[in-house]
């Protein structure tokens, strides 16, 4: 473990977002066209489940992803969904806390990304809950795979907030809105993270690939909480069994 680089950087195409709601699809499409899977990025965004006010969840991506095949694993620092009693269990235990917290809470969100958690667990998915750190980052990015990251856009690009139903800024009503991006590399001895962006220019950068600060992103990703983002998503292919 004291082998890990200090500076990681990956280059990796990824298409502009077609629209404000589809960024997590997009960076989906892209981690599949490095693993040499050539789905269009129409289909992914049709196979995808959306919510009813557009955007989707890191559960229904990784989903999709072990439905073609692939290995899906999520780091969750989502406490609405996952108590910290929890941390340590089985997937055969979360599942069941699951379903208990789904009849308990009337929270219709709430409701919804639970059921994306059993949909991926029972699909064969893993979830990981462990302290984010840019240790964590090191570790899961020096193997060469993209990191797929929900996060809170506002404090990411610390712009206005967004009226919920337009869309729109609005610093008075509006609210925190959630994201997807791609993690594509880290810097420890500069505490700088690459991000890779299906949505740009942006406040940060003119263009899709920029550097921020690890203290900035890992503040942005905990504040996904607030959007039921707050997760990483690594997405690895299968290794083939040899006889």
């Amino acid at each position: 473990m004291g082998t890990e680089k200090k500076s990681i950087k990956l280059k990796i195409p990824l298409k502009r977002q077609p629209d404000d709601v589809t960024c997590g699809p997009t960076c989906l499409q892209s981690i599949y066209g490095f693993y040499h899977d050539g789905i269009a990025l129409e289909h992914v965004i049709e196979e995808v489940s959306m919510l009813e006010e557009g955007g989707t969840f890191a559960s229904k991506l990784g989903t999709h992803s072990l439905k073609r095949g692939y290995q899906a694993h999520i780091w969750s620092f989502n406490v609405h969904i996952f108590d910290p009693s929890w941390f340590d269990l089985s997937s055969d235990a979360l599942i069941q806390k699951l379903k208990l917290q789904k009849l308990a809470k009337k929270n219709k969100k709430l409701r919804y990304a639970s059921d994306g958690y059993l949909e991926f667990l029972h699909n064969g998915g893993q979830l990981h809950f462990e302290d984010l750190t840019s240790n964590l980052l090191v570790s899961l990015i020096q193997d060469g795979v993209p990191i797929i990251v929900g996060l809170s856009s506002t404090y990411l690009y610390r712009t206005e907030r967004e009226d919920p139903k337009t869309n729109v800024s609005n610093d008075i009503v509006g609210r925190p809105a959630g994201h997807f991006v791609l993690v594509t590399g880290i810097d420890l001895d500069a505490r700088t993270a690459q991000i890779t962006d299906p949505y740009f220019p942006n406040n940060i950068s003119q263009i899709q690939t920029y550097t921020v600060p690890i203290a900035r992103l890992i503040c942005a990703i905990m504040l996904g909480v607030m959007t039921y983002d707050a997760n990483l998503l690594v997405i690895k292919q299968k290794e083939s069994s040899t006889a």
